[in-house]
């Protein structure tokens, strides 16, 4: 029984380092590179740098590149807007489809549920018309507007939040004279924070990282983001993997921060109302 149980610690901890190795090697291998020179990356690509004190590969990245003067700024505007529509539109349509019952309840929920497996690049033909009906191509409100829509994972984070708070609190807003809108903003509103922060993160990763977008709709040099910079500066620098891995820690390195920072809010509202008491 005990030799069964020291082979079975060995497996777990031998699966667990391989694991680690896995998903960790990419991630060692891009921060290693960032700091050592064209020559010394040719030599030895997996051994640690010789000078961690080499910042020539950020200092081409910040000078050569229009990285903190266009596509940053670019990404936050989009994120901003993009994300206060997410939570106004989640919390609305939340807010109808968990306090109120009505006939085309299910048909509506069944419907996000529908769009939300249908892929992405069989409705672009279509979408790409619209957007450019609307004058809308190469200009930055075309992923904002695409962005907006309240998505199905945010609708279900909030329903879940929604469903544990109490109804008596609604019927003794309404005796005091109160509307829905108003049992809306001052109680169910404030009610989601826990909610809000995760579909904030949620979304603010999304926007931040997706490329498809608005390499599709904005390929105005003017109008770029931190995906497509990237993309772009990759081009011309395909041969210099130095420059690529620090422009790649460069552009992780908030969503890193983020992610860390406030992970926890993450799990709180993906598994809130998964275990019922």
């Amino acid at each position: 029984m005990r030799e069964e149980s020291i082979r079975s610690l060995i497996i777990k901890y031998v699966v667990l380092f391989v694991s680690a190795f896995v998903i960790l090697f990419p991630p060692y291998t891009v921060f290693i590179t960032a700091f050592k020179t064209k020559a010394e990356f040719l030599q030895s690509r997996f051994a640690l740098p010789q000078d961690w004190l080499h910042l020539d590969n950020f200092t081409y990245i910040f000078t050569r590149t229009k990285l903190l003067t266009t596509a940053l700024p670019n990404t936050l505007y989009i994120i901003v807007i993009a994300v206060a529509g997410n939570i106004l539109l989640g919390t609305m349509t939340a807010y109808a489809l968990g306090r109120f019952d009505f006939k085309l309840k299910k048909v509506i929920l069944g419907m996000y549920l529908l769009a939300s497996v249908i892929p992405l690049v069989t409705t672009q033909v279509a979408t790409f018309s619209v957007m450019k009906s609307l004058h809308l191509f190469n200009n930055i409100h075309a992923p904002i507007l695409l962005y907006l829509g309240a998505d199905v994972v945010s609708i279900i984070i909030y329903l879940q939040f929604i469903r544990s708070i109490p109804y008596t609190l609604d019927e003794s807003a309404m005796m005091e004279g109160a509307s829905l809108f108003r049992i809306y903003w001052n109680i169910i509103f404030p009610l989601l924070l826990p909610a809000t922060v995760t579909v904030m993160i949620l979304r603010i990763i999304y926007i931040y990282n997706d490329f498809y977008i608005p390499f599709l709709y904005m390929p105005k040099t003017s109008l770029q983001v931190i995906s497509t910079s990237i993309f772009g500066f990759v081009g011309p620098n395909a041969a210099n993997w130095n420059y690529i891995a620090a422009m790649i820690i460069v552009i992780f390195i908030p969503a890193i921060v983020l992610f860390l920072f406030l992970q926890k809010f993450i799990y709180a509202g993906v598994t809130h109302g998964a275990v019922k008491e």
